[in-house]
């Protein structure tokens, strides 16, 4: 399914109730990286019903099996209302979208960084939980661990533009960039997260640098960790 079809059949299902479809993160920002980023697409209406939803039911099936997660459905009172609990999502979505139909309500949306500090500290132990545990899973077998550096990426490199927000900075576009901005501000090397990118991006990765390399970057998200918990914003400093 493309996004023209998407939207095609949003508004077919939600009618005059559709405020705006819009399309964030790597894919609205040429960030897209072919055969491994997915769209990720906010929808937002006057009111989601449960006949509304059963009636998305085959679109949402087809638009996952196109390899995208399913749209992200708020009322308007919910998106404005809504930006102190996903601090990191919003922070994401205000920088990098694509109005694809329709409006984004922006009236009174911003992203307070008090909030964002709780709540990057909560996903980057939670990534960090999740990584030890995919880990454990593998046994051992270097293509499972290949799998675990190259699927957990793009979940930890959102975590790391954020923490460049927190430190009063607008993320580069380039993710390379982003990982050498985080290793200057929390003293994490660098390495292990290029060479992950540049696999997620097609490089090989010979089997005997599996291992090492999948602990550099395990340690790598540990210190990013610690940093964290430390981290304290200027205005708490007074």
């Amino acid at each position: 399914m493309t996004l023209d079809a998407l939207v095609s059949q949003l508004r077919h299902a939600h009618g005059a109730s559709l405020i705006g479809v819009v399309l964030y993160g790597s894919s609205a920002s040429n960030e897209a990286i072919a055969g491994q980023s997915d769209h990720n697409v906010l929808v937002i209406v006057d009111a989601v019903t449960i006949d509304t939803l059963r009636a998305l039911g085959q679109t949402a099936r087809a638009w996952q099996e196109a390899g995208n997660p399913a749209p992200l459905e708020l009322t308007r009172r919910e998106w404005l209302g809504s930006a102190d609990v996903f601090p990191m999502e919003y922070a994401d979505i205000l920088e990098r979208h694509r109005v694809l139909y329709g409006t984004l309500p922006l009236e009174g949306v911003s992203v307070h960084l008090a909030n964002l500090r709780l709540q990057v500290e909560q996903e980057a132990l939670g990534k960090l939980l999740r990584l030890r545990r995919a880990v454990m899973l593998t046994r051992g077998d270097v293509s499972r661990q290949r799998n675990v550096m190259r699927d957990s990426l793009s979940a930890i490199l959102s975590v790391f533009r954020s923490v460049l927000r927190l430190h009063g900075e607008r993320p580069a576009r380039d993710a390379v960039e982003v990982i050498a901005h985080i290793a200057t501000h929390c003293g994490v090397d660098p390495e292990p997260f290029t060479s992950v990118l540049r696999l997620v991006k097609g490089e090989a990765m010979v089997d005997r640098d599996v291992e090492p390399m999948l602990a550099r970057y395990l340690h790598g998200v540990e210190l990013l960790v610690s940093y964290l918990d430390q981290f304290t914003l200027a205005d708490e400093q007074r």
